[in-house]
């Protein structure tokens, strides 16, 4: 539970790294099967502007949501996560995993379903 007047955050962490070399990194190994991000493909594919399904599901949600790559997260998100892709729902130290791999992976041409399956687990905001 986070601490009285502080509002839960919604963090999505990439299975890439930031930055223009773990971007190309990421397309290299995409391209030749060594690498792949379910939430990569929900929110952008293969164009750097990110999807407009994703941009209208982000601005219809009541909960700001926060895209971050995996050497941008803290230790306690990655031991949150498991396993990445995933979505987390906390603050420091006391996230948990709203969304695995599988779940995003299920949702990648529906972006609007798993905000709202982040709605729904933080009561409807």
């Amino acid at each position: 539970m986070p601490g009285k007047g502080k509002a839960m955050r919604v963090v999505g962490i990439y299975n890439a790294d930031g930055g223009l070399s773990g971007e190309l990194r990421y397309v290299r190994d995409k391209m030749m099967g060594r690498s792949d991000c379910a939430l990569c493909e929900l929110t952008h594919g293969w164009n750097a502007f990110g999807k407009r399904s994703w941009r209208d599901a982000c601005r219809s949600s009541p909960v700001p949501l926060e895209m971050i790559h995996r050497d941008e997260a803290t230790e306690s998100q990655m031991a949150a996560a498991i396993t990445l892709p995933a979505v987390l729902i906390g603050e420091e130290g006391t996230w948990r995993r709203a969304a695995d791999a599988g779940l995003i992976h299920s949702m990648r041409k529906e972006p609007a379903k798993l905000v709202d399956h982040l709605v729904e687990l933080l009561g409807g905001c």
